[in-house]
């Protein structure tokens, strides 16, 4: 196990730099995700952490070691990759002890350290099928007992889930989590999908464009976003973002509707600057109430735990999601308001949570 530090990292592939002085310490056993749209830099930042891109400038320690032109083989890193790189005219047992065969480690190691990871990934009785005797998810597996069998100092994922099935996702999910406190191993694991940060992450690290927008625990992201990119990125169905001006104690859109400032702020509402800005609610932060907001029904997509509802306030598009059943026709007005405490004023200009 290791500390991972990123300090100033740059990366530019001839004059389009990728990364902008990118810094994140890991700590000692800690579950991070990097999470982010497509092309915000988050794969390559891994890349860089596994030795298979070069740094154009910045640092990168393990263990307090800097290891900018360490080779890959010497970092003492595994790393399990999308499309799980398994050989196919090797066994599972082959191809777990893949490592240990290339340093010539002796049999009865082999047979020891592919049996230990077999044992805690539920591979025991396919260690002599080949991959293509295997599902997806037991594909999966071998390639975590691959990883496994190394007794790294820091694991990588590379969206390691992206091929899976929604139901096989989520069982995954918790395997991963629960083989991370069982081996308590760094781990840096790269993925587009909030949800598998939120779920899984000690430390969740918002990338958009090449820089860090956020860092923080996912619960801290989820209550207290820094801006309106992490605000929209992090939460499923994404925070509603309605556009207006602060004025006489509420926020006032074009058509005149208002609604409530926030109330979780140092001075609650009070004192608000006064101007144009966005006022974020969440989703499952709006309640039914006789003396709500006026909404306008567009689609009712009921998902049995939950309904959601997709409504015009305003002329501005807005997401409920309601516990109770609802039954509104497309057209019909529904009276909403949001929870004071639980939203959020952000600058239009910047993007910046006040």
């Amino acid at each position: 196990m290791a500390t991972v530090e990123i300090r100033d990292v740059r990366k530019a592939f001839g004059p389009l730099e990728v990364l902008h002085g990118v810094s994140v310490d890991m700590a000692d056993g800690e579950f991070v995700v990097l999470v982010g749209p497509s092309g915000c830099g988050k794969s390559t930042l891994l890349r860089m952490l596994a030795g298979l891109e070069n740094i154009t400038s910045g640092e990168i320690a393990i263990g307090g070691k800097v290891v900018n032109t360490v080779p890959p083989k010497d970092r003492d890193i595994a790393m399990v990759f999308q499309n799980y790189a398994l050989y196919p005219h090797m066994t599972v047992f082959d191809n777990m002890a893949f490592s240990l065969t290339l340093a010539k480690a002796p049999k009865a190691v082999m047979e020891q350290e592919v049996g230990r990871a077999a044992k805690i990934l539920g591979l025991e009785q396919l260690l002599q099928r080949y991959p293509r005797q295997l599902s997806g998810g037991q594909r999966q597996r071998v390639a975590m007992g691959r990883a496994i069998v190394r007794n790294p100092q820091v694991f990588l994922f590379d969206e390691p889930l992206s091929n899976l099935d929604a139901k096989l996702r989520v069982q995954m999910r918790a395997e991963i989590k629960e083989l991370h406190q069982r081996l308590k191993v760094t781990t840096v694991y790269v993925t587009h999908d909030q949800i598998e940060a939120m779920t899984m992450a000690d430390k969740i690290v918002v990338m958009n464009g090449g820089n860090i927008e956020q860092i923080g625990q996912p619960l801290d992201l989820y209550d207290r976003p820094a801006n309106l990119f992490v605000a929209g990125f992090i939460g499923s169905p994404a925070m509603n973002m309605v556009k207006g001006t602060v004025t006489g104690g509420v926020l006032r859109m074009d058509d005149g509707t208002t609604w409530p400032l926030p109330t979780n702020g140092p001075n609650g509402g009070i004192g608000a600057k006064e101007g144009p800005a966005v006022y974020g609610v969440r989703p499952e932060h709006l309640r039914l109430d006789g003396n709500g907001i006026p909404a306008t029904v567009q689609v009712v997509e009921p998902t049995g735990s939950e309904t959601q509802v997709m409504m015009k306030i305003g002329g501005q598009s807005v997401i409920g999601a309601f516990r109770e059943r609802v039954t509104a026709k497309p057209g019909e007005i529904l009276p909403v308001m949001p929870d004071p405490s639980l939203v959020h004023l952000f600058d239009q200009q910047s993007g910046r949570r006040l």
